[in-house]
């Protein structure tokens, strides 16, 4: 079977997140050629394509997604800047993965699930794709822990700290479509969703603190309205009880802990880093009081990747793999995640408990 010819918008010599994760991801997964790139201008891209030696290059991403020889267009740039991106890609009848969040808003993210319905696309929600991730939804399924009672998360949100790095200060207001809510809260929600199912009903408190915070640059103080407290309670679908807290910044102590408690068991995933969907993960569980730290099977992980799961590329690369199988989650899944997101904020705005909208 010919290889699937992929073209990224978004990969800069200068580095990024296409550059860390997207082009080593493809690199270790059979089935992909990374053909094309679009960069800000024709100079930028063509200094990209000799750098990763990618043969075809532009300067617009419109023409790199009308091009014959790309089949899959990926879009790997700030959410601000996805449906210009995206439409004309959908246009041209090409398969789309768009990093998350898809869109910076829900009626946006509904507007290009709907521009979207007849053809192939995927959005960036890597805990869906982590091995370990995946073996703790097995072991839930498999009666591990017995019927779930309670799940407690607590994790940081390691940006909406005190400081602000540089290119990120439209992260800091919610009209970026970037923020602590729509990123992270965003990825462990889905990910508890994949686990353990979803909310039924929800109530939410959300703030900002720290209402001004330092630019690493300037080191002038700058506005900030964005949340950097989220603190979600309530049902899931199979009747468990759920606690998420999320922080801005970091923690010295505690950035990402999630504990499944069950009549026979309890489950505990690890992180140091906040960002668990990209970062190398840790599961203990108890069927006896003790805890003890659980292997994840090799059935889960490809085979060139064992050993890599602390790499930024490893969760792109399993994601990767799934997506030639069609089993990523695609547009119509986010605009679920991004109902969520809503009720949420309609929670948090009301003071009043929510049923999320499951239309």
């Amino acid at each position: 079977m010919a290889p699937v010819r992929v073209g990224i918008v978004g990969l800069s010599a200068n580095g990024g997140w296409a550059a860390t994760a997207h082009v080593p991801a493809l690199a270790a997964v059979d089935g992909y050629e990374l053909r094309a790139l679009a960069g800000s201008s024709a100079e930028t891209a063509r200094v990209a394509g000799e750098k990763y030696g990618v043969p075809l290059t532009f300067g617009d991403a419109g023409e790199l997604a009308r091009h014959p020889e790309v089949d899959l267009v990926v879009v790997a740039v700030k959410v601000p800047e996805h449906r210009a991106l995206i439409e004309p890609a959908l246009a041209a009848g090409k398969q789309v993965l768009s990093e998350w969040p898809l869109g910076v808003s829900l009626a946006e993210t509904e507007a290009l699930a709907e521009a979207a319905r007849d053809r192939t696309t995927a959005v960036g929600l890597q805990g869906r794709s982590a091995p370990a991730l995946r073996y703790l939804r097995d072991l839930i399924k498999d009666g591990y822990v017995g019927r779930v009672l309670s799940t407690s998360l607590i994790a940081s949100g390691a940006n909406w700290g005190p400081s602000v790095r540089a290119g990120r200060d439209y992260q800091l207001h919610p009209a970026g479509g970037a923020t602590m809510l729509t990123i992270p809260f965003a990825h462990t929600v889905d990910t508890v969703a994949m686990v353990l199912g979803g909310f039924a009903e929800l109530s939410a408190t959300m703030a900002t603190v720290r209402p001004r915070v330092r630019d690493e640059v300037t080191g002038e103080s700058v506005e900030m309205t964005a949340p950097d407290q989220i603190a979600v309670t309530g049902v899931l679908t199979g009747g468990a009880v759920a606690s998420l807290h999320l922080r801005g910044g970091t923690s010295p102590a505690t950035n990402f802990h999630w504990e499944i408690n069950g009549t026979e068991g309890t489950l505990v995933v690890e992180a140091a880093d906040s960002l668990f969907w990209i970062a190398k993960l840790t599961l203990r569980g108890s069927r006896t009081g003790t805890l003890e730290k659980l292997t994840v099977p090799a059935r889960y992980e490809l085979p060139q990747l064992a050993g890599r799961s602390a790499e930024p590329s490893y969760n792109v690369a399993h994601a990767y793999a799934r997506h030639l199988k069609g089993d990523l989650p695609d547009f119509a899944h986010a605009v679920g995640v991004h109902r969520v997101l809503d009720a949420v904020q309609r929670s948090a705005d009301s003071g009043s408990r929510v049923v999320p909208d499951a239309k």
